[in-house]
């Protein structure tokens, strides 16, 4: 096996599904159970910004009791294990990877614990309560927080660095996640096309078979902690 000097792992859904947590944005269009324009939107936000902020202010209590699981811990030992830079792209707003103990965390669509002012750009970080009559710490304004989530027609966060690690890396993991959202889906094709090695692990085949080299399938909690265990075994 060869010994990698850059790897790059995108999560999705599928690995914090393992913790209790369902993926957000179901068939019928909901997320978590709400129309995904009242509480996913920009429009949404600037129409009703007091329900938005109670909408995530509930989630963050059902996300604050969830724990990392085997998936979750076995990249922080992958981290702590392996001589290599490894960095976690998470399209997941938990913080599980956090409580895990890994480092080198992008999150391109946001964390539930943060909100950015709209007015100076501030990070907020906290599990508490953000409403409409929140002050901002820095500019001291009160009324422009802004759940640090991604909305819908929103850019990703994180993508110059991203971008960045996807050309450079030479393995290139893909963990519970359906490949079928842009631009995330394409993160595994550009990995590929500047010679990184492609694995996928997933509960099920996707729409992105040709840029992997390697598909293993079943619950990330059971797989990945064994190619964990046989990448830091045959270093």
């Amino acid at each position: 096996m060869p010994q990698y000097q850059n790897i790059v792992i995108l999560t999705g859904a599928g690995i914090s599904a393992e913790s209790g947590l369902a993926t957000f944005r179901s068939s019928n269009g909901l997320w978590n159970n709400h129309p995904v324009e009242d509480v996913a939107t920009v429009e949404g936000f600037q129409r009703n910004p007091a329900y938005v902020h109670a909408f995530y202010n509930e989630l963050k209590q059902e996300l604050v009791k969830a724990q990392p699981n085997p998936a979750h811990l076995a990249l922080t030992r992958l981290q702590n294990e392996y001589p290599a830079r490894i960095s976690i792209v998470t399209q997941n707003v938990d913080t599980l990877h956090e409580k895990a103990g890994s480092r080198n965390i992008y999150h391109i669509h946001g964390q539930i614990n943060q909100a950015v002012c709209q007015n100076c750009g501030q990070i907020l970080e906290t599990f508490g309560d953000v409403d409409t009559e929140t002050v901002c710490p820095h500019c001291q304004i009160m009324g422009m927080m802004k759940p640090n989530i991604v909305f819908f027609g929103e850019n990703l966060l994180c993508m110059d660095e991203v971008d960045r690690l996807l050309r450079t890396c030479d393995l290139f993991l893909s963990v519970g996640t359906s490949g079928v959202v842009f631009p995330a889906a394409a993160f595994v094709q550009i990995a590929k096309l500047n010679g990184a090695e492609t694995v996928e692990f997933n509960l099920e085949p996707t729409s992105n078979n040709y840029y992997f080299d390697r598909h293993i399938f079943g619950k990330a909690g059971s797989t990945l902690p064994a190619f964990i265990d046989d990448l830091i075994t045959n270093r």
